[in-house]
């Protein structure tokens, strides 16, 4: 891409941005600690495969919950306001992680975790969707949705230099720093002007199932319970997988020696996010989103099949770069579904509507693996990338006049 974009955006756009972008990263970040950290808390409580995917989907269960609440009170009281409350919710409760005695101690503060995690993304959405002018729209989306790579490899950068340290407690302290300066960052980021023009508008739930919403909102929930269902089951499991001994079914990499893997496997997400929003400013925004899903939905079994490390560190960019990228059209597709006044909480509830169906896939991918190991239990996540696939011909194209065409 040629022309200076970046010149054409504004302070306050900027600003929004750079808000939403950083607090995705710092979310995420605290939310893959765990999963990389998981394989240390199945040896240290003693738990099953099945029992430490329930933990995750614990935690994809009540984000759900808060997406749906945050993304209301973001259309009733602002974006900024609702997206300072769910930092302050996760902060608090991923230092509590550390604190847990107990598994069920530490199944209450994920619990309480997801809450806060779910609110993140509705309201950064809305924000991007409200200052972003649509042109540029698509990159803003993969600059913001490539945080979740960022925050990964910041995940692994801080589980490598503490846990073999301090162990995996202390892991979950260091991550809530970052999120509190964000905290601090996001009081300066001013509300859109086309909230505030709508911000005495009265916000229900019931108003994302009347006639002329309806319809979006499902197959919104469609694309995000299958997108969710596919990267959940997978990411969330590829750090165990990488982890554990072979004579438990993983490749029996060192605590040193994995986060390498995801660090490499993640720098790929990040180039797949960034690449998406240039894509699919330039082309249209379905197709490049249907490219991405259907190549991952080709790329995981092969992932899933292969034992060499070395095929597994040169496989993992590419399953970054298609298997996660993808999410950076979510939130421009739907964005563009729904009216200024219902934007928040129509998006932030199929967003998390999806996370919260897909809380069975961290239990069910991890009863794959004790009944017939990760192989097998990866092919279930490719299945779910073709059925993403298949959801996306019932989003409504648009041309860049704003004319839907389905």
């Amino acid at each position: 891409m040629t022309e200076n974009w970046w010149s054409e955006i504004t302070a306050p756009q900027r600003s929004a941005l750079i808000a939403a972008a950083l607090g995705w990263v710092l979310d995420n970040m605290d939310v893959l600690m765990f999963a990389i950290v998981l394989g240390e808390i199945i040896k240290h409580f003693g738990i099953s495969g099945a029992t430490a995917g329930f933990l995750n989907s614990l935690t994809l269960m009540s984000s759900a919950i808060g997406g749906i609440v945050f993304g209301m009170l973001a259309d009733r009281y602002g974006r900024t306001w609702s997206m300072m409350a769910s930092i302050l919710v996760y902060s608090i409760f991923t230092a509590l992680c550390g604190f847990s005695q107990t598994i069920a101690q530490l199944g209450f503060f994920r619990l309480m975790l997801g809450l806060g995690i779910g609110g993140e993304w509705s309201t950064g959405a809305a924000l991007i969707s409200e200052t972003w002018p649509d042109k540029h729209r698509g990159k803003a989306f993969g600059i913001m949705q490539s945080g979740f790579a960022v925050g990964y490899a910041l995940a692994a950068l801080v589980t490598a230099l503490v846990l073999p340290r301090w162990g995996w407690r202390a892991v979950f302290f260091v991550g809530v720093l970052p999120a509190l300066f964000t905290f601090w960052i996001r009081r300066n980021v001013k509300e859109p002007e086309a909230w505030l023009k709508r911000k005495k508008d009265t916000v229900s739930l019931g108003r994302i199932f009347q006639p002329d919403i309806r319809r979006s909102v499902l197959v919104s929930c469609l694309l995000s319970v299958c997108a969710m269902f596919a990267s959940w089951g997978l990411f969330l499991w590829i750090p165990p997988r990488l982890s554990l001994p072979v004579s438990s079914g993983g490749a029996g990499l060192s605590a040193s020696q994995f986060p390498l893997f995801l660090f490499v496997m993640h720098t790929g997400s990040f180039l797949g996010y960034l690449t998406f929003g240039a894509l699919a400013d330039r082309f249209s925004r379905k197709k490049i989103y249907l490219m991405y899903v259907g190549l991952a939905t080709l790329l995981v079994p092969v992932y899933a099949a292969s034992r060499n490390p070395v095929a597994l560190l040169l496989i993992g960019p590419v399953i970054g770069f298609f298997g996660a990228g993808h999410f950076s059209g979510f939130g421009v597709l739907t964005g563009e579904l729904f009216p200024t006044g219902i934007r928040a909480t129509a998006q932030g509830f199929s967003y998390n509507i999806g996370r919260g169906i897909s809380a069975i896939a961290p239990f069910t991918v991890g009863k794959m693996v004790d009944m017939y190991g990760f192989t097998s239990a990866f092919y279930l996540t490719a299945g779910f990338y073709f059925l993403t696939f298949l959801s996306l011909f019932l989003i409504p194209e648009r041309d860049k006049t704003g004319v839907r065409h389905h």
